[in-house]
């Protein structure tokens, strides 16, 4: 039953790297923080894109790990390494996601503790 699970994710998560976009409208959309709104509005935009199929729409887990306090866990430095290179089942996101991109988002998970 497990291998199943895992294959299951490993062709979902196949399926939407084979999908997904190198980068959204929305994170290039000046890429500064202003008072947090921009950087959170970028982050959100991005995972939205990339992340919410596997870690669910509020990163309360689903196919992939909970992000809700990966923070807690995980540097941003750490973050940004597995956002890159990928982890396990989760697929790599390097020429998919811009560094800009990345750091972005590694910088909003770090902060969920």
């Amino acid at each position: 039953m497990r291998k199943i699970g895992i294959a299951c994710c490993l062709l979902l998560a196949l399926t939407l790297t084979a999908c997904g976009k190198k980068e959204t409208p929305e994170a290039n959309n000046g890429g500064g923080t202003t008072g947090g709104g921009t950087t959170t509005a970028n982050a959100e935009a991005i995972v939205k894109q990339n992340c919410t199929s596997c870690h669910g729409v509020n990163l309360e887990g689903g196919g992939g790990p909970k992000l809700t306090a990966v923070g807690a866990k995980y540097s941003k430095d750490q973050i940004a390494g597995i956002i890159t290179n990928g982890k396990g089942a989760m697929p790599s996101f390097k020429g998919k996601l811009s560094d800009t991109d990345v750091n972005t988002v590694a910088d909003w998970l770090a902060a969920k503790k």
